[in-house]
């Protein structure tokens, strides 16, 4: 079991913190800083609380002027640049800084070089869109990547863990001009951003996404690579026009033979399948093979999520495929037990499903005793 991301938060890295801060705020407390962080409370806060509460921390014991905070802040960000872990910093304008934009936005572009003010900026895209839009369009040109992926990560409509942006989701396209100006972007990095912000748009705007598509693809392997990204939504919803551009035809000349499904899985184990596909002497050509598996819910709902098995431009005219589905516990999806369902998805059409039983585990018998 991997160790959890809120473990990050050791003593040893807020004791360098407070080390830092203290070499540019001679009357800052460290200790009473590390002890403050590290409450009663500590062990039962999340990854995003103990966040919090660091920048809270920080507050109590930095001058209450944010502009005299943000002076010693600034130098002692660009000392800790690991990763993610330093998004107080940020966290800390997002906090404190709404009121003061100008200052605001400069720190943001600053922190963000050397963890990430993705989340941060959010807020003040909702209080100042307009302006925030346009800075975003003026980042998209900036020398740093960091800087230029808070362009696009920043404004995505779905941003994971940060707050919505729902007049994105209605009409993305101050999103969209961000997005076109980093598309040829020197940076993987950057042009991953640009593909997930467009992946995010295409869940309410799919014909915005795919016109996108039918324009940028070929221009370029990175772009190509870009706009395949973008699509992986669409592609597994079926979008028949999406799959048409990445050459994958309707199916028609391809039959499923032979599904096999285990009628029983406990929680805990895997399901095993296997199925066969057969072009009937010609080739099977270029296939997008994938599952989709229907979870039981609560109250008897359900919900499909789709699963990609293979894909290529198969020149055998059969193909046999065989699967396990894990069923152990993970912390983004729940289990529940009873009557679950398993397709096979060739080109985004269902060939065939079966229905299968997921078991609670059984429990020991109790030794009886004599």
């Amino acid at each position: 079991m991997p160790e959890p991301l809120k473990n990050l938060y050791t003593p040893t890295l807020v004791a360098n913190v407070a080390k830092e801060v203290k070499t540019e705020y001679r009357r800052f407390d460290a200790q009473g800083f590390q002890r403050a962080v590290f409450d009663n409370d500590w062990k039962q806060r999340e990854l995003k609380q103990r966040l919090r509460h660091i920048t809270q921390c920080l507050h109590e014991f930095l001058p209450a002027d944010y502009q005299q905070a943000l002076t010693i802040l600034t130098p002692v960000a660009s000392r800790f640049t690991d990763g993610f872990e330093y998004m107080f910093f940020p966290d800390f304008v997002e906090l404190y800084g709404l009121e003061n934009y100008e200052l605001s936005v400069a720190a943001l572009e600053w922190f963000t070089q050397f963890s990430t003010s993705e989340f941060a900026v959010r807020p003040f895209i909702v209080r100042y869109p307009k302006k925030m839009m346009s800075q975003m369009e003026h980042w998209a040109g900036h020398e740093n990547r960091h800087v230029r992926r808070l362009a696009s990560e920043g404004c995505r409509p779905r941003l994971p863990w940060a707050m919505a942006l729902p007049n994105f989701k209605r009409d993305p396209a101050p999103v969209l001009r961000v997005l076109k100006k980093l598309k040829a972007d020197d940076s993987e990095y950057v042009r991953r951003s640009v593909a997930n912000n467009l992946n995010d748009i295409a869940k309410d705007h799919p014909d915005v996404v795919l016109t996108i598509a039918q324009q940028w693809k070929g221009k370029s392997a990175n772009t190509d690579k870009l706009v395949r990204h973008a699509c992986r939504t669409l592609l597994k919803n079926g979008e028949p026009d999406v799959l048409a551009l990445f050459g994958f035809p309707p199916p028609a000349h391809v039959t499923m033979e032979k599904l096999s499904v285990a009628k029983q899985v406990e929680m805990g184990s895997a399901l095993d399948f296997s199925f066969e596909l057969h072009g009937h002497g010609v080739k099977l050509g270029k296939l997008r093979i994938e599952y989709a598996i229907e979870f039981v819910r609560t109250r008897g709902k359900t919900t499909r999520k789709v699963f990609r098995l293979a894909e290529g431009d198969f020149s055998n005219t059969s193909k046999q495929v065989k699967k396990s589905h894990s069923f152990r516990p993970i912390t983004t999806r729940r289990y529940y037990p009873g009557r679950h369902h398993v397709a096979v998805i060739v080109n985004g059409q269902e060939l065939e499903k079966q229905h299968f039983m997921l078991c609670d585990k059984p429990t020991k018998p109790a030794i009886k005793r004599t």
